[in-house]
């Protein structure tokens, strides 16, 4: 089974892939908006990709690590100043976006609803 992992905000993502080990195993990380009070993400892309991502991920590697990434509240994500944006190992400019971690398998805003997609950004080897 794929090893879930959960962060929130950028420092917290810094410090956990610092010391994060993977032995190996591919590290898939999916940028999303922060959940509001009501247990959903402000960002409706977010929302619309979730199933297909999880379905997706049934069929995922099970030597694999999943990272959610919460990137902020909508002000925070909107900042164009925003470290997820500027980092050169996340470089975001769209949520979702879903990368292979030092890797340059990439899928961005409505491709995360795309199946086929998913299924080849899971399954298909570095």
């Amino acid at each position: 089974m794929v090893q879930k992992h959960y962060v929130a905000g950028f420092q917290n993502f810094v410090d956990f892939m610092k010391n994060f080990k993977a032995d190996g195993q591919d590290i898939n990380i999916l940028f999303t908006g922060a959940k509001m009070d009501s247990g959903i993400s402000w960002c409706s892309d977010c929302v619309d990709a979730a199933p297909f991502i999880d379905a997706a991920l049934e069929k995922a590697p099970a030597e694999s690590h999943f990272i959610y990434v919460d990137v902020g509240d909508r002000p925070t994500w909107k900042d164009m100043t925003n470290p997820f944006r500027k980092d050169t190992n996340t470089h975001l400019s769209v949520i979702p976006t879903l990368i292979r971690w030092k890797n340059p398998q990439r899928l961005e805003g409505e491709q995360c609803q795309n199946a086929d997609l998913l299924d080849m950004f899971f399954n298909d080897e570095d």
